[in-house]
C-alpha cells in the first residue's frame, strides 16, 4: 500500500493477506475453522496461552499465588500457538469464543467454568484465593481502576503503536505520530503516579502490578518493539524503577518464561506442568 490518497470503498471487502507480520492470524469471522479438543491436564486450573504481554499477566499471578503457598493455584499451562491457528481449534473456541489468549478452565467447579480475557481472568483467580487485591473498599477500587486502565489502554500501545511501528508491512508516519503521543502520554500517566506510589496500588502489590508490567514494564525495560531509545524511556524515571522491582520478582521470572517459544532473553518453556518443570531449559 503506497498510494497516500486511499478512499475507502462503498463497502469493505477482505484481502486475507493484509496485516503485516500477523496477517494470517487475522479474519473478520468469528468461529472454529478445526476440529481439535483441548488438552487437559492433572490440577484442576488448565491455562492455555502464549507468553505475549496477556499471557504472561495471568502466569505472573499464578506463579505469585504459589510463592505466597495457595496449593491450590497448581497449574497446567498447554501452547496456543496464534501464529500456528491454535485459538481457532473447536476445544479453544469453545473455552474463549473471542479466539484470543489466554483463556483458563477452571474445573473444581462442576461444570468446568471458562474464563476469557485476561483482565477477568485476573479478576478471578485473586478473588478465588483472596489474594493480591486490596482488602479495603478504596483499595480494591483504586485496584480495578488501574487493571482496567490498562484494559483500555495497552490496545494503543500494541495494536496501534505496536502495529505501525514494528510489524505495519510500510512506515507511515501519521499512524507512528498519532500513537507514539499517546503510547508517552500513558507513560506520563503511569511515572506521575509511581512518583508517590511505591507500587501500582501503594503499598499494595496487586493484579494491577500484574496486568501493567508486562506491557509498559516490558516497554521501558527495552522487550517491546525495539522502541525504547524512540520512545526516550529512560526519562520515565518512576516507571523504570517500578518495572525494575517487579522484574526482579522470583515470581515474575518465572511467569514470564511460560509458554514462551521465541527470544533469547528466558529460556523456552513451550508447556508447563509442574515446578520441576522450570529446572529444564533448552539453552
Amino acid at each position: 500500500m503506497t498510494d497516500n490518497t486511499y478512499t475507502p470503498p462503498a463497502v469493505w471487502q477482505w484481502n486475507p493477506g493484509n496485516g503485516g507480520k500477523f496477517a494470517n492470524i487475522n479474519r473478520p469471522t468469528a468461529g472454529a475453522t478445526h476440529e481439535q479438543a483441548l488438552p487437559t491436564g492433572e490440577h484442576a486450573l488448565q491455562l492455555y496461552s502464549l507468553a505475549t504481554p496477556n499471557g504472561q499477566k495471568v502466569t505472573i499471578l499464578l506463579e505469585e499465588l504459589l510463592e505466597a503457598g495457595v496449593a491450590d493455584a497448581e497449574y497446567d499451562a498447554w501452547l496456543a500457538n496464534i501464529l500456528e491457528g491454535d485459538q481457532f481449534s473447536s476445544g479453544f473456541v469453545a473455552a474463549n469464543p473471542n479466539s484470543k489468549i489466554p483463556a483458563l478452565m477452571d474445573h473444581s467447579t462442576n461444570p468446568p467454568q471458562r474464563v476469557f480475557e485476561s483482565g477477568s481472568i485476573l479478576m478471578y483467580l485473586a478473588e478465588k484465593f483472596d489474594r493480591f487485591v486490596p482488602t479495603t473498599a478504596a483499595g480494591r477500587t483504586e485496584c480495578f481502576n488501574w487493571l482496567f486502565w490498562q484494559m483500555g489502554s495497552a490496545p494503543f500501545l500494541g495494536g496501534g503503536f505496536g502495529h505501525f511501528y514494528a510489524y505495519a508491512p510500510e512506515k507511515y508516519e501519521y499512524p507512528i505520530n498519532r500513537f507514539t503521543m499517546e503510547v508517552k502520554r500513558q507513560l506520563d500517566v503511569l511515572d506521575q503516579h509511581l512518583a508517590t506510589n511505591q507500587w501500582i496500588c501503594g503499598d499494595d502489590y496487586s493484579i494491577a502490578d500484574m496486568a501493567i508490567w508486562p506491557w509498559y514494564g516490558g516497554l521501558v525495560l527495552g522487550r517491546l518493539y525495539n522502541a525504547a531509545e524512540f520512545l526516550d524511556v529512560s526519562s520515565y524515571t518512576h516507571v523504570v524503577r517500578w518495572a525494575k522491582a517487579m522484574d526482579a520478582r522470583p515470581a515474575v521470572k518465572r511467569g514470564v518464561r511460560v509458554n514462551k517459544i521465541w527470544g533469547d532473553d528466558a529460556p523456552h518453556m513451550a508447556e508447563r506442568h509442574s515446578a520441576a518443570d522450570f529446572d529444564q531449559s533448552d539453552d
